[in-house]
Order: structure tokens, then sequence, then C-alpha cells
């Protein structure tokens, strides 16, 4: 019997095993190596926060006899898993330099950065810092599956001032790289002490876009839950996955932070193979700061052995 039939049969989950390259050779949701390929650039904000890599200018006085004048932009592809769907950035970037893009997120020196090379995020990023206006939905879409009273570990949570039940919480827990203060009633934990105990709800909210290896992130997080806790996930549902089937490594010719383009079809298919069970699902419309955005919603259980 093979894993994946072992899965479907209700035995041991199938882990997918992909490698922490540097640039993707396989589908980082299943593990696919059937992908389609395109060229793409690497938006030059993230590749200066994170890489450190500057677009330059060239010209006659570089010496370049092959090469034509003009500017130049970190390249990247764009890969397509043939298997799930999942779009996705080549580059993988390290924990190292996650930190880097990541610190201190929309602050002063991010927006400065991200001003200087798009003009007219600063504006974009003041309309976007009060809290959501959606969370009374999220709230909604889970209680049916929820134990009270609840513990609650929010993995990527920035602040907390967007976590779903953060009043209705005994406690309340963050795990964030951007070191920023927390909500009142949040802490801000360790990795060791997020591991340490088991929450009722674990939420990781518009954070599996930004993971090189999400399939890791989610084998870790199992740590920290039991038979009675629930996992909340939700991603973007961008435009493109939603207008376009065919091609999309054709169509994404540019990067930025959100380096897995998700359709539902990938997402169930890395929380299957990450050994959970899928409870509910949702497609959610939102409006923040006036632009109407689509959010892909999951709620899950471990898979019972």
């Amino acid at each position: 019997m093979s894993d994946k039939e072992s899965i479907e049969q209700g035995a041991e989950p199938y882990i997918p095993v992909v490698s922490d390259e540097r640039i993707a050779s396989a589908c980082v949701c299943c593990a696919s190596k059937q992908l389609k390929s395109s060229p793409a650039v690497l938006m030059p904000f993230v590749a200066h926060r994170a890489l450190g890599w500057e677009p330059v200018v060239i010209d006659e006085s570089w010496g370049l006899k092959t090469i034509k004048s003009g500017n130049a932009y970190s390249v990247c592809r764009s890969l397509c898993c043939v298997e799930c769907g999942l779009l996705f950035l080549d580059i993988r970037f390290s924990p190292t330099e996650l930190a880097q893009l990541y610190h201190d997120y929309r602050g002063e020196q991010y927006t400065s950065l991200r001003e200087f090379y798009e003009p007219g995020y600063a504006m974009r990023n003041a309309a976007l810092q009060p809290e959501l206006d959606y969370v009374d939905r999220i709230e909604a879409f889970l209680s049916p599956h929820l134990k009270f009273p609840l513990s609650i570990l929010d993995w990527g949570g920035d602040t907390g001032k967007n976590t779903p039940f953060k009043g209705q919480s005994e406690v309340f827990d963050i795990h964030d790289i951007s070191s920023k203060d927390p909500v009142d009633g949040a802490r801000i934990v360790s990795r060791a002490e997020a591991f340490s105990r088991s929450y009722r709800l674990v939420v990781c909210s518009n954070v599996l876009e930004h993971i090189p290896y999400p399939a890791s992130l989610l084998n870790d997080l199992k740590n920290a839950m039991d038979a009675d806790s629930v996992l909340y996930i939700d991603v973007p549902f961008e435009d493109l996955m939603r207008n376009h089937e065919i091609e999309l490594q054709r169509l994404k010719k540019h990067w930025h932070e959100h380096v897995n383009f998700f359709s539902e079809k990938s997402l169930s298919k890395l929380l299957q193979v990450s050994g959970f069970e899928i409870v509910a699902s949702a497609k959610l419309r939102v409006s923040v700061a006036g632009v109407e955005l689509y959010i892909l919603q999951f709620a899950c259980k471990l898979r019972s052995a």
C-alpha cells in the first residue's frame, strides 16, 4: 500500500518530504515535481529588505558588450503545481531573511523603504492600521466547532488586535516575529513556550501565504494542539486564482510578500497531507481599506489515529 493510499484508508497521515531548498524544485504543498514555470521579477522592496539586493541602472559606463542598457531587477520564476494548483515563487526565504523582511512590520523603517520603492504606500499603510471589521464573521464561522472557555494561540498574530475571541479567552498568547507590543490581555510567547501546552484555538490567519515551507509550520503547530483543539487557517483568495484556471504561471509576472497563491484544492491538500481533518471551509468576501477581497477559511482538527 502506498503512503497516499494509506491516508485515504485512515492510517498514519502522509507527510510530503519537501527539503528546505533555496530554489524550490517541488511543490511546497503536495511535494509534486510536476511544475510549470515562467520568468518573473521579485519586487525591489522585498529584494532589498529581505536579501539586500538593490536594483541597478546599467549604462555604457559598465562596459558590458552583450547586455543591453536599462534597469536591472532581481529575476525569479513563477511556479504552478500541476497536481494541486498552487502558484508560488521559486525563491524560498530563509528564517533570517524572513526576520529581516517582517521585523517591525509596517513600522517606520519598513514603511520608509517601501514608500521609496512604491510611492503612495505610506498612505495605504495608514488606511490598513485600524482593526478589521469582519472579525465577528470569523467568530461566527468558528463558534460551532469550539469548546469554551477558550485558550488561544495566535501564530503570526502581530499585536493581537485582530485575533478572534480575544476578549473571551482565559489564555491569549501570540507568537510573532514583528517584535511589536501586544494588545491588553495578550502576551508574546516564544516558540518553546507556545509548544509547551495545548490550546483550544490555534489561529494562523494571513500567514501561510508568506511562509516558504507551510507544511513544516503546520506540522509544528500540531505541538500546540490536542484532540479538543481547533486550528483556524485563512489565506487570501487572490484575484488571479479566482478568475483564471490555466497557465497561471504565465500570468504572474511579479512577486511581493505573498510567496504562495493558494487555490481551494492546494490548501485542502496541504492540510490533509499534514495530518489535519477539515471540519469546515468557506469563502469570505470582505472590504479592507475600501478594496474588495476574498479569503479562504478552514477550520481543522488533528486527524485521529
